[in-house]
């Protein structure tokens, strides 16, 4: 055992001689720089002559010419009057809402065209005179209101065009009504 342990002290000496020793044997090596091209300076080109000043403008007056504004006519919206079931009379609502529908068409110019409409129940003729008592109920009503007469006309669609086309009281509650249209 005291062999293999003298053997082994023997390597680990060497190879800390080797590599001591070779440490001192190394020559330094000199590297030389690159030595950088001298650098040639160019002179700057002459600046260029400055601009001549613009010539002086001559504004001839200018004549006013008058500013022409379009006169757009106002944009009415009329409501809709509802009446009850197999009934032409006027309800206190329908009558606010044609007090307001009068308001704005006295303020155009342009005709309007009171359609009656029905519900689907009865019959076709008789849904379009009802039709018709019910827009001649509300084109006396705006006449009293202060709309010309010539400025309104009637027309009954009986049951021929609904507003909704349920088949239930909510549904025919919105097709017993007045339609005010503005025709152009």
């Amino acid at each position: 055992m005291k062999q293999k342990m003298a053997k082994l002290l023997l390597v680990v000496c060497f190879g800390a001689f080797l590599i001591s020793g070779c440490s001192c044997l190394k020559e330094d090596v000199k590297v030389e720089e690159p030595i950088a091209p001298p650098v040639k300076v160019v002179e700057a080109p002459p600046a260029p002559a400055p601009a001549p000043p613009p010539a002086p403008v001559v504004v001839a007056p200018v004549k006013e010419v008058p500013v022409v504004v379009p006169v757009v006519a106002p944009v009415v919206v009329l409501q809709s009057v509802y009446f009850g079931f197999d009934k032409y009379v006027l309800t206190a609502d329908a009558s606010d809402v044609l007090k307001k529908n009068a308001d704005a068409i006295k303020k155009i110019t342009s005709k309007v065209q009171i359609q009656g409409n029905c519900d689907e129940r009865g019959s076709a003729e008789y849904n379009l005179a009802l039709g018709e008592n019910r827009a001649k109920t509300a084109q006396k009503y705006l006449i009293t209101l202060g709309v010309p007469a010539d400025r309104l006309s009637v027309i009954s669609f009986g049951k021929e065009k609904p507003l909704d086309t349920g088949h239930n009281e909510a549904a025919w509650a919105k097709n017993r009504r007045d339609d005010l249209v503005i025709l152009k």
